[in-house]
């Protein structure tokens, strides 16, 4: 099989050694934690409003300093332009990235997840040598799966793609595809046969976003932000040399891309969460803040910061699982999603009411500050939808892995 060989990363001058470090969980620790906390102190210093308009610079920033050590891909494989950086390790930078705050690089989870879980697994010798070692260049990729129809049920979609010689004829609608407004590239699932099962007749592309017909519509959200948008595709040309699997097998190929969702991407946000809630009490003890003073609210933070703490247990437990077995089962994806977008909202929701209600008030850029409690309670709805639903989850979890019947 055909490798890519990727440039290695150039070397920050002067700079930090980190992946020559990482058969020393403690040396790679503390490297990571000395250039995390150099780098976020920089970023800052050069953005120091965080508004909304600065979102996309702030990641370009990040990803280019990533790249001067080589923490641009270092979890993909080596022979793609990664470092093979074992599970232990990637959880180690998870731990200190949430610590230290550093953004979560939200423009690229496409990008650094999606598209190396599947053209790794999917794609041809060219379609890899094209589109991987862009990644760390900053290249952004979106995600054309959801559509107004088809949402949970993402098998019903409808998005049509016709063969006409070299090249496929797609017309359909995607929603909620975020940060699609700055992607170069979409992955795009689309109905081949409609005679089929609806399982049956899907097909997976990549696709050039600036190709004729294709139009991006951001979405505003209640928060204020537009991360979402529409892709609206009229008569778009895709070439064959674009597809990722077999005409009608996307519905297989997806399975791999969804997997990427979870993993190390669901650590990270609980991670996150820890920090969150930490902040929250620090600042309440600070301001003598009045729901320290009531015994039910006192326990109904008790009882949320306990359930986080064996929530970051249990994702330790089944990720070392999951390295073992060389494997993500469905059983892992389904407990990470639930349990960690559940908790949020839990979480979401009590700190709103323990703030009172000058916190109950929209925030222009309220996007650009996650620890603020009416942004928090808000996106957390988002995250019990987003990746298949939490009731679509749970019914997996009952039919496939309990082996319930099916009601």
């Amino acid at each position: 099989m055909t490798t890519v060989i990727a440039e290695p990363a150039a070397k920050q001058p002067g700079g930090h050694d980190i992946l020559g470090k990482a058969r020393n969980p403690q040396a790679f620790r503390m490297a990571a934690r000395n250039w995390l906390e150099e780098t976020v102190a920089a970023e800052k210093r050069a953005f120091p409003d965080r508004t909304a308009d600065d979102f996309y610079k702030r990641q370009q920033w990040w990803m280019a300093e990533r790249n001067k050590v080589g923490m641009a891909t270092p979890h993909w494989p080596s022979a793609y332009g990664g470092a093979d950086l074992s599970l232990s390790n990637q959880v180690i930078v998870a731990e200190e990235m949430a610590r230290v705050g550093a953004p979560p690089m939200s423009l690229f989870t496409v990008s650094l997840n999606h598209i190396p879980a599947t053209l790794i697994r999917w794609g041809t010798p060219e379609q890899k040598s094209r589109h991987l070692p862009g990644v760390s260049k900053g290249v952004v990729w979106c995600q054309g799966f959801s559509e107004p129809n088809a949402g949970s049920d993402l098998a019903s979609l409808g998005t049509r793609a016709v063969r006409d010689g070299d090249h496929y004829i797609v017309n359909g609608q995607k929603i909620w595809s975020s940060y699609s407004m700055y992607a170069a590239h979409c992955i795009l699932l689309t109905r081949t046969d409609p005679q089929a099962s609806k399982h049956k007749g899907i097909t997976y592309f990549l696709m050039d976003m600036k190709t004729p017909g294709v139009e991006v519509r951001p979405l505003r959200q209640v928060n204020g932000s537009a991360k979402f948008a529409e892709i609206f595709l009229t008569d778009v040309r895709i070439p064959v040399e674009n597809r990722v699997g077999e005409e009608n097998q996307g519905w297989t190929v997806a399975q791999t891309t969804l997997s990427a969702e979870r993993g190390i991407l669901a650590f990270d946000a609980g991670e996150r969460l820890r920090y969150q809630m930490e902040a929250f009490h620090a600042d309440a003890l600070r301001a003598d803040a009045a729901w320290l003073q009531d015994p039910e609210m006192t326990r109904e933070f008790a009882r949320l910061f306990a359930e986080m703490q064996g929530c970051r247990r249990l994702l330790r437990r089944l990720m070392r699982e999951n390295e073992a077995n060389a494997a993500s089962t469905l059983e892992t994806v389904v407990y990470v999603k639930v349990i960690n977008t559940t908790l949020k909202r839990k979480v979401g929701d009590f700190m709103l009411r323990a703030q009172g209600l000058q916190d109950q008030f929209h925030l222009h850029g309220a996007e650009e500050r996650p620890d603020q409690p009416m942004n928090v309670y808000i996106t957390s709805f988002g995250g019990t939808i987003a990746g298949g639903s939490n009731e679509i989850m749970l019914n997996v979890l009952a039919e496939r892995i309990l082996g319930m019947p099916k009601s």
